[in-house]
């Protein structure tokens, strides 16, 4: 029941990790860290198959104490608990994290793994008896990760989708000790395992970021003592354990050093901060030559409108004069028609025949 708790604590705890610090941007391409440090829990489940010599012990005492009760009484006092079936603990791991090319990185960290099982027993006068073993170890491990293309994934959404590997080695610390004794593993120079994770970059804020992975990992170590030594009826040959399995991480990366943002990520920026305005490069010889072509058309329209006009002011001349000199002959006419004809000298008849009567000339004005 306590360990359940712990997993749904842990559970909640990672979630709400992972959504503080869930990135904005639409897609996550690159992380753009060269040098960064990393911290990573995670859940694991460890393939240490020898719990069972702890099993058959405990079940062993609890059928001592049921011999020894003298009466059905003291038989209903005796109980006990059992251990886990499966060795569920929270290992943890810092390291720090190289990317000597886009989307391949180099780390390198150390770890604490920590797994305590215990029970408790009841002897037949109700006193409790409690046993115990506990799983150490501290692994130091180089790991290479590389990304892979956007074009293997079908996520057109995804981000940062890595596979990595490593390779452990096991540092002083790594143990066993129990309620009835302790050992020690043995190091190698050439290691002790090696682990493989799929992992997937769903979260960023600033040069944090948050991967997460499912992995599987296998770290055999050795001992020079015997299992007998530190549980009873345990085996009489050389102890050895694995303290790998089945892991689920959270690695959280911070960058130390990172490349410049390209020019694109700028509009992805949340609070706007440290945003440069966008420089716009003209071509002078562009620019000069529209100058040109608007000024001359400018002078072009305004040489069009000056000569029409001028045109106009011609036309307007002309008609002005032509009315003048219409007026002109209009009152040279008038003046001509009124004025009165010259007097006609008289003429001296010299005939009476040439001589006329007044009627006649009348007569002859009329016409």
């Amino acid at each position: 029941m306590f360990k359940s708790r712990n997993i749904i604590s842990l559970s909640m705890a990672l979630l709400f990790s992972a959504t503080a610090f869930a990135a904005s941007e639409d897609k996550l391409d690159h992380d753009n860290s060269i040098l960064s440090v990393f911290v990573q829990p995670s859940i694991s489940f460890i393939s240490f198959s020898e719990r069972e010599y702890f099993q058959n012990a405990i079940d062993t005492i609890y059928k001592g104490f049921k011999e020894t009760a003298v009466n059905s009484a003291e038989s209903l006092n005796v109980a006990k608990q059992d251990f886990q079936k499966v060795n569920f603990c929270f290992p943890i791991t810092a390291g720090i994290q190289w990317q000597p090319a886009e989307d391949h990185f180099i780390s390198a960290g150390i770890g604490f793994i920590y797994d305590n099982e215990s029970v408790v027993l009841t002897d037949r006068k109700s006193h409790t008896h409690s046993y115990e073993y506990t799983l150490q170890g501290i692994p130091f491990f180089l790991e290479y990760r590389f990304a892979l293309p956007k074009n293997f994934i079908t996520l057109s959404d995804g981000g940062l989708f890595s596979v990595s590997v490593r390779w452990y080695w096991m540092l002083p610390g790594t143990e066993i000790y129990t309620t009835w004794g302790y050992l020690a593993a043995e190091r190698s120079l050439f290691g002790a395992g090696f682990g493989v994770s799929v992992g997937y970059l769903f979260a960023s804020w600033k040069d944090f970021k948050l991967y997460g992975d499912i992995g599987f990992s296998s770290i055999s170590v050795k001992s020079n003592k015997k299992f007998s030594q530190i549980v009873p009826n345990g085996p009489d040959e050389k102890a050895s354990w694995n303290l790998g399995g089945i892991q689920l991480q959270i690695r959280g990366t911070f960058g130390l050093w990172n490349k410049p943002k390209p020019k694109d990520d700028d509009d992805d920026d949340d609070d706007g901060e440290g945003k440069k305005p966008k420089v716009k490069f003209i071509d002078d010889t562009k620019k000069d030559s529209v100058k040109v072509d608007v000024q001359d058309s400018a002078k072009i329209d305004t040489s069009i409108v000056t000569d029409s006009l001028k045109a106009e002011e011609d036309s307007a001349k002309v008609a002005i004069d032509t009315a003048k000199v219409a007026d002109s002959l209009g009152i040279a006419l008038d003046s001509a028609k009124t004025a009165p004809e010259p007097a006609k000298e008289p003429t001296t008849p010299t005939t009476p025949a040439e001589q006329s009567s007044p009627a006649e000339e009348i007569k002859t004005k009329g016409d």
